[in-house]
């Protein structure tokens, strides 16, 4: 059912977001990464669900990512060992920097399900090198579009980045759920900027 304009009232501990979807039908041409860079990535094969369920904390938890956190270990490592999914960290050293995760699940596709570093690697060129990688990756499989999708409790640089990376908007939608420091899923001090309610 379409939202009328105006204003919409949320309960008490919901959150709500505009989400964008952004997809590429060709592959874009890969961007400079930052001199010196030493990220490395390495693929996880069969995650373990507390290791996963850390990092995924580690690099969302100040833009809410929760979507992984409400799986019970079943559920979530029937996604992550899925031979169709792919889960990379990013290592700064030996530092876990950062979680990039694609999906090929649907013939054809591939989506770009979880991007992003943690906090102390945010600016610090590593989002490029994953980006990079990303798109290597993604299309060296035989797929016709590359998507992704990200919201404004995300990163505010998130849709720049990605159209400049090659990604082209496409849908906008609503999302509405449980405020995860509601529910106990992250500490409430995560996203000071958005109020718990």
């Amino acid at each position: 059912m379409p939202l009328s304009d105006g204003y919409h009232d949320l309960p008490p501990g919901k959150l709500a977001s505009v989400v964008t979807c952004l997809e590429m039908r060709s592959p874009a041409p890969q961007r400079p990464e930052r001199a010196g860079s030493s990220f490395t990535i390495e693929r996880v094969v069969a995650p373990d669900a507390e290791w996963y369920r850390a990092l995924f904390r580690r690099v969302g938890a100040e833009y809410l990512w929760a979507s992984r956190l409400v799986l019970n270990d079943e559920q979530l490592l029937g996604i992550v060992r899925d031979e169709n999914v792919r889960v990379y960290r990013v290592l700064a050293g030996s530092d876990e920097a950062g979680l990039l995760e694609l999906d090929f699940r649907t013939p054809h596709e591939c989506e770009l399900v979880f991007f992003g570093v943690a906090d102390p690697y945010v600016g610090s060129g590593a989002g490029r090198v994953m980006m990079n990688f990303a798109l290597r990756e993604a299309w060296s499989q035989p797929i016709e579009r590359f998507w992704v999708h990200t919201c404004t409790l995300d990163h505010p640089r998130a849709i720049d980045f990605y159209i400049r990376s090659g990604f082209v908007p496409y849908k906008r939608q609503v999302e509405i759920g449980d405020d995860p420091r509601v529910i106990g899923l992250l500490p409430r001090a995560c996203a000071p900027a958005v109020p718990v309610l």
